[in-house]
């Protein structure tokens, strides 16, 4: 005697409950993001850290300075930038470095969606980072802009706009560690490389100026920066740089250029290498 075959509609009920989808691949990925510890203390120490470095500088300057208040709350991305390049990371090569990569991508045998979830995972957790830092750091500099520095004034020409590019700019750069991790999948390197783009390749390039060093520092990642400065600043960096000239919206190109690079070479490796 033999059993019968399951009904077309039954097997496609019973593959509809196992079926991997976007949602659950979210899901999945948004669960392993909020249940490592470290992550929450990675979030308050990009926030605390961010803030106390905006109201340290904020305490060195004055009216006459040429400074907006603007610049006095978001002057504490320099720091907290690596932050949020380590959450990135951390997204990007976790799961290599735990040892939970092959039980992931056996279940998602396609691995791009995993890739496009922890995009849209971390660009969430970045967001909500950059927002609570910029809420901390103009909570921190309030005493400074009451002094001597200038008071935060969002009728200024771009000033509005430098606080919305701190957030952007902080999304940017845990994008690009999330592409760095994934692609490298190994956090120091990760995390090295992230940290030479975005912070001393544009310092060592500044401290050799001219018409190729110039262009090459407006080609990196960080300048991404100019998406916190406001129409002032923007001014006073082109009158100063014998390079390109990026505009308001420039930088965030070159930066969202880089994370599409970084992401492509993430994407190209979760293809077509295996997961050691």
């Amino acid at each position: 005697m033999t059993t019968a075959p399951p009904a077309p509609a039954a097997r496609r009920a019973g593959d509809g409950r196992s079926a991997v989808t976007p949602r659950r691949v979210l899901r999945a990925e948004l669960t392993k993001l909020t249940s490592v510890p470290s992550v929450a203390w990675l979030v308050v120490g990009t926030v605390a850290a961010t803030a106390a470095t905006a109201s340290v500088l904020g305490l060195f300057v004055r009216p006459d300075d040429g400074r907006s208040g603007s610049w006095v709350v978001t002057s504490g991305f320099v720091l907290g930038q690596l932050g949020l390049l380590v959450l990135g990371v951390l997204v990007g090569a976790g799961e290599h470095t735990t040892g939970t990569a092959r039980s992931t991508f056996t279940a998602v045998p396609r691995r791009l969606p995993v890739l496009a979830a922890q995009v849209a995972v971390t660009t969430a957790a970045a967001a909500t980072t950059g927002a609570l830092a910029l809420a901390a750091s103009a909570l921190a500099t309030s005493g400074a802009r009451a002094g001597g520095a200038p008071g935060l004034d969002l009728t200024e020409p771009g000033a509005a706009r430098a606080l919305v590019g701190f957030v952007l700019a902080g999304v940017a750069v845990a994008l690009l560690g999330l592409g760095l991790g994934s692609a490298l999948r190994r956090p120091a390197g990760a995390v090295v490389a992230g940290v030479v783009l975005l912070l001393l390749g544009d310092q060592a390039l500044a401290a050799n100026p001219g018409p190729v060093t110039d262009t090459v520092r407006a080609l990196l990642p960080s300048a991404g920066a100019r998406l916190l400065q406001d129409d002032a600043a923007l001014a006073a960096l082109d009158a100063t740089t014998r390079g390109p000239h990026l505009g308001t919206w420039g930088g965030g190109v070159v930066a969202a250029g880089w994370v599409l690079v970084a992401l492509a070479a993430a994407a190209y490796r979760l293809r077509r290498h295996d997961l050691g």
